[in-house]
C-alpha cells in the first residue's frame, strides 16, 4: 500500500491521533512511531515497512560512527504502539515533545508510512519547501 495524501485532525488531551481510515487496514499487524529526525515530526510505519527501514540502519556497520549515530537516532526514538477500536494512535510524551504535537495536527502520507505535524509547523516547512522547489527549478 502507498500512503498518500494529508489529513487534518485534532489530537485529543492523551496525545492520540487518527489514522486515516483508508490507512488503518495496514496498521493492524502492528504500529512503529519513530522520531522524524531531521523533520520535527512523528514517523508512523506499519510494522513490515519499520522493519525494511531498519535493515537500511544496519547496514552501516557499528563501528563507524555514523553507523552509531544513525541507530541511535532511529531505534533510540521508536516505539511500539497499536491502534484502538476508533483507529487511533497513542503517540508517547517524548515524541509528542519532539515534534510540538498538541491540538490540530496533519497526517501526511509518505508512501511507505505516513508522518505527524503540528498543523501550523506543516505548512511553514511546506511554505519553505516550495521556495526551494522552485529556486531548483529555476537553476
Amino acid at each position: 500500500m502507498l500512503f498518500l495524501g494529508t489529513y487534518p485532525y485534532s489530537m485529543d488531551e492523551r496525545g492520540r491521533v487518527p489514522v486515516p481510515p483508508r490507512f488503518r487496514d495496514a496498521f493492524v499487524a502492528g504500529v512503529i512511531l519513530t522520531q522524524g529526525t531531521p523533520d520535527k515530526c512523528v514517523r508512523i510505519y506499519p510494522l513490515p515497512e519499520f522493519q525494511e527501514k531498519a535493515n537500511l540502519y544496519m547496514a552501516e556497520p557499528v563501528t563507524r560512527r555514523s553507523g552509531r549515530v544513525m541507530r541511535r537516532t532511529f531505534f533510540g526514538g521508536a516505539f511500539d504502539a497499536q491502534m484502538d477500536r476508533q483507529g487511533r494512535v497513542l503517540i508517547p510524551p517524548q515524541l509528542r515533545r519532539f515534534a510540538d504535537l498538541e491540538g490540530e495536527v496533519v497526517v501526511v502520507g509518505i508512501g511507505d508510512g505516513v508522518e505527524v505535524w503540528d498543523a501550523e509547523a506543516f505548512a511553514e516547512t511546506r511554505q519553505a519547501e516550495e521556495a526551494q522547489l522552485k529556486a531548483l527549478d529555476s537553476e
